[in-house]
């Protein structure tokens, strides 16, 4: 039974940290307003070594539509603006030798409908993670029962799994609904 309270444990884990890596993802794709999130990830030639953006400038929003970037040290202003461009989020740096301000375009209606696809695109990709954690659950439970678990316990056992894989699932649903109508809201 230990064993068995290890799997449904560690499955349920494992889906919740899906559900957050959505969280963290969705977060990133920017509903017209501007975020630091927008920003993370990108990664800044640090003298020779990858450094995150915000480990070497001052991240803040300026308004709905302006980030402002103030570099550590001001010779890092040419590295933090390549890396923008490089990372190819749709927006390019505006340097003034002592900041670096990134204004954010209105969005058009193809631009949020791209948005909304990539948004449910993440959505599909939690859902099969979420699926795939249920089916090596399962796997092991079945494995359990080759080794003496009894019928009833392995399918009390399946069904747990599978009310936690259709909560997660309900989840999902919920986050990308929440997150295309903040998109498609002008």
């Amino acid at each position: 039974m230990e064993e068995l309270n290890t799997i449904l444990h560690n499955a349920g884990d494992l889906m919740h940290k899906s559900i957050n890596h959505l969280e963290t993802e969705l977060v990133k794709i920017r509903a017209g307003k501007a975020s630091p999130q927008i920003v993370d990830g990108i990664m800044v030639d640090y003298y020779g070594s990858a450094m995150p953006l915000n480990q070497v400038s001052n991240i803040s929003v300026v308004d709905a539509r302006t980030l402002s970037i103030q570099p550590w040290e001001k010779n890092m202003l040419q590295p933090i603006e390549r890396a923008i461009s490089a990372a190819n989020i749709g927006i390019n740096p505006q340097n003034d030798g002592t900041i670096i301000r990134l204004f954010l375009p209105p969005l058009t209606e193809e631009r949020r409908k791209e948005l909304v696809k990539k948004c449910f695109a993440e959505g599909e990709h939690s859902k099969i993670s979420i699926r795939t954690i249920r089916r090596d659950a399962i796997e092991n439970i079945k494995k359990l029962q080759k080794n003496g678990l009894s019928e009833d316990a392995t399918k009390d056992a399946e069904a747990l799994v599978q009310i936690s894989t259709d909560k997660f699932i309900a989840a999902i649903e919920k986050h990308l609904v929440t997150k295309e109508k903040e998109i498609m809201s002008v």
